[in-house]
């Protein structure tokens, strides 16, 4: 498979949202946003306010509802999570591995920020890069900060 097609395949999937969806969705208090970029981007183009800034290298180590640093923001597999690039194709792959881990409203932004930018919507500048995660009780404190290794 190419990289094209593994885009299309994924993209067909999705029920994708343009900026101005996206901002009604979160004028209405519908979805949460998970901004994969990475620190430098955040900074160079702003936030998405109000999105949560996770990583793409451990997205799914903060969502996995049976992970112990799940996001303390993820409640439910029935969330309407939006996922957001610089541009809207890494985006696509990490929505659909989202699915994958079964949120299957999970989605992406169409031109990702560089798109909301465009249509002059607001950014902030980024607040730093802790992310607030849910621990899970059951895990050892000494597992508390280790990624999550299911295979073990």
């Amino acid at each position: 498979m190419t990289l094209a097609e593994l885009l299309e395949t994924s993209r067909s999937r999705l029920v994708r949202v343009d900026v101005h969806e996206l901002a009604q969705l979160m004028a209405d208090g519908e979805v949460l946003v998970l901004d994969t970029r990475t620190p430098t981007d955040r900074a160079a183009y702003g936030c998405i306010p109000g999105s949560v800034h996770v990583p793409r290298t451990v997205l799914e180590w903060r969502v996995a509802m049976d992970a112990p640093l799940c996001l303390a923001q993820i409640t439910s597999h029935e969330q309407h999570v939006v996922v957001v690039c610089n541009e809207g194709f890494s985006s696509s792959l990490a929505a659909v591995s989202l699915q994958s881990l079964g949120f299957m409203r999970a989605t992406d932004l169409i031109g990702g920020v560089m798109a909301w930018v465009a249509a002059g919507l607001r950014v902030t500048d980024p607040v730093g890069d802790e992310i607030g995660v849910r621990h899970d009780p059951h895990v050892a404190a000494g597992a508390v900060g280790k990624l999550w290794n299911p295979v073990v």
